[in-house]
């Protein structure tokens, strides 16, 4: 089955020489959920902004469902909804009409009973006469997903859908991204919070200078990037690192009463059992022994360091 979203060699450069994106290629598949992490300026808004036809790109090409967003952008929009970062919402108008206004700017009939269904699955029905400036932002925040979703788009783009909210709805908003992958939509959001894209997200794309450094199941590059921390706790504090320790990578806590091995999963040896052995010769007696994995935080930053 071909991608939903295509990319191929795209790059922008803005007036001035900045580069924004450069060669960057990527298939998104229909019903995943893809998270882009990435430090500010990064290239994230920039790609979405092109794939939407809201920016046009300097080179390479974009298609959305097999229509080109450039040459056949009416085809390409009409499959994408766009939860953008900013709040921007007419504060007078009630939710409802807000929606529906949203459906028949891409030429949809009417279809009430479509965005009671929306509002419904976003926890806003009850709100459908409420004006905006009456509802919490985060209440604000799911109009902007409804009105992306009220033309039944098959690919919807969250530019930092949890920025500024509380933890309680950052977590709600999780589970409505689940949702809305079990009813066959594909998700692609940016976010800061490597948190949220650990949590729901099946593949990772990681954006630098705009270059994608990877794009990557979540748990292959956890598991592939990912190293494993060693902490051995000893029974009395060790003032010095015996000889017969000085070929492993061993960091002595500062009051000496545990050491730190860290060590690559995947390497065909960890030496943990030599190392455990060597502790034992050198009278090295272990209170506990604890191993903890690397977070995708971790990896990320080593990754963007990385970056030339």
């Amino acid at each position: 089955m071909a991608p939903i979203v295509s990319i191929n060699n795209l790059s922008k450069t803005y007036e001035g020489g900045h580069h924004a994106l450069r060669d960057v290629s990527l298939d998104i598949e229909e019903g995943e959920i893809l998270a882009l992490l990435g430090p500010n300026g990064a290239g994230k808004t920039t790609l979405i902004s092109i794939i939407c036809g809201i920016v046009s790109p300097t080179g390479g090409t974009v298609t959305v469902g097999g229509h080109d967003v450039v040459d056949d952008y009416r085809h390409a929009r009409t499959l994408i909804g766009l939860v953008p970062q900013e709040i921007t919402l007419e504060p007078f108008e009630k939710v409802f009409r807000t929606v529906s206004f949203s459906r028949g700017l891409f030429g949809k009939p009417p279809n009430s009973q479509l965005i009671s269904d929306v509002l419904e699955k976003l926890s806003l029905l009850d709100k459908k006469d409420s004006a905006i400036n009456q509802l919490s932002g985060g209440m604000r925040r799911r109009v902007l997903i409804a009105k992306a979703l009220s033309h039944e788009p098959r690919v919807l783009f969250l530019d930092e859908p949890t920025a500024g909210v509380d933890v309680e709805l950052r977590k709600s908003m999780w589970s409505i991204v689940r949702d809305l992958k079990k009813n066959g939509v594909t998700i692609i959001l940016t976010t800061h919070y490597i948190e949220e894209a650990e949590a729901i997200a099946d593949r990772i794309g990681i954006i630098s200078d705009g270059q994608l450094l990877l794009a990557e199941d979540k748990e292959a590059l956890m598991g592939r990037l990912g190293r494993k921390q060693m902490r051995i706790d000893l029974q009395a504090p060790l003032d010095e690192l015996p000889e017969n320790l000085s070929n492993y990578e061993l960091e002595r806590a500062e009051d000496g009463t545990y050491l730190t091995y860290v060590y690559d999963t995947q390497a065909d040896r960890t030496g943990i059992t030599a190392l455990l052995n060597d502790l034992g010769d050198a009278g090295i007696r272990i209170r506990d022994v604890q191993t903890q994995q690397s977070s995708l935080e971790q990896i990320f930053v080593d990754l963007v360091k990385e970056t030339p």
